[in-house]
């Protein structure tokens, strides 16, 4: 059997954690000196009113080693393999961790992949995972699976305010200043060396709208993948975004496909934020 392991950034919900038998290794959100496990103690619906009204910029940091030690000792005494996809290592130094823990433990058969995404991107690459699992690859065939689309996931969303880019630090205090008042809502995307950019910007959300479908109209999906939808806090932006889409001929994204972003993106990218994410043909 292989087991697949992933960490709370990839954003399913917990009930979908467990329908696909993965394990879901929580990050922790820290508002001031509160810290919260993701997903356990703190559901995105919670992050985001803490976000919202609280005066501390949150922190997201990755799981103490020994959990994910715990997670192969259990799975070498039970003869398993595992395959963890992590949280970008361009974001976090959860895949650095992983595989310090995977090389003292020496669990044969189990591999650390950096999924060099987050959010919607490396949802893709754990439900892939557990597609292949359930055709019965084994966990080195499941991670040459999943080379194979990581550089074709195509991430891109419409920031709604500079607010929380300027207060993580991504953006001057100048920049945010300009750009509030000029209504810019700048377009962000997470590359393929996993890193986050910056590839553009629109003036107002519904031409921003207009610049995400754009990017599905220049590499169209690979149809063996959903697309998902995903925003932060407010859904009716992204059913806006989905229904947009759908107008413009570009396929229609039933509700169980618009999915939210937690607090490893949301955090600096702050509410009313709608994007796209999608493997590439």
């Amino acid at each position: 059997m292989v087991q697949i392991i992933t960490d709370s950034a990839a954003d399913l919900q917990p009930q979908e954690y467990e329908q696909l038998g993965v394990t879901c290794i929580p990050l922790r959100v820290a508002f001031g000196d509160r810290e919260y496990l993701e997903n356990v103690e703190l559901d995105k619906e919670r992050f985001y009113e803490l976000l919202l009204g609280s005066d501390e910029f949150p922190k997201t940091s990755q799981a103490a080693p020994a959990v994910l030690e715990e997670i192969l000792e259990r799975a070498k005494a039970a003869g398993d393999e595992a395959v963890y996809i992590t949280l970008s290592s361009a974001l976090s130094g959860t895949y650095q961790t992983a595989c310090m823990v995977c090389e003292d433990v020496d669990c044969p058969g189990s591999f650390i992949f950096d999924g060099r995404n987050a959010t919607g991107g490396q949802r893709l690459l754990v439900e892939y995972a557990c597609r292949l699992r359930d055709e019965g690859r084994d966990a080195a065939g499941i991670v040459a699976g999943l080379e194979s689309i990581r550089d074709r996931i195509e991430l891109y969303a419409c920031v709604n305010t500079l607010e929380y880019l300027h207060k993580g630090g991504r953006i001057s205090h100048a920049v945010y200043t300009l750009g509030s008042l000029a209504q810019i809502k700048p377009i962000i995307s997470v590359d393929v060396e996993g890193k986050v950019a910056l590839p553009g910007k629109a003036m107002g959300m519904r031409k921003g709208m207009d610049m995400l479908c754009k990017r599905l109209t220049a590499r169209k999906p690979d149809g063996e993948h959903p697309v998902y939808v995903m925003y932060t806090n407010d859904r009716s932006v992204a059913e806006t975004l989905a229904a947009r889409m759908e107008s413009q001929g570009l396929g229609t994204v039933p509700a169980e496909r618009i999915i939210q972003v937690g607090a490893a993106i949301g955090a600096h990218i702050g509410p009313g934020a709608c994007g796209i994410v999608y493997v590439g043909e």
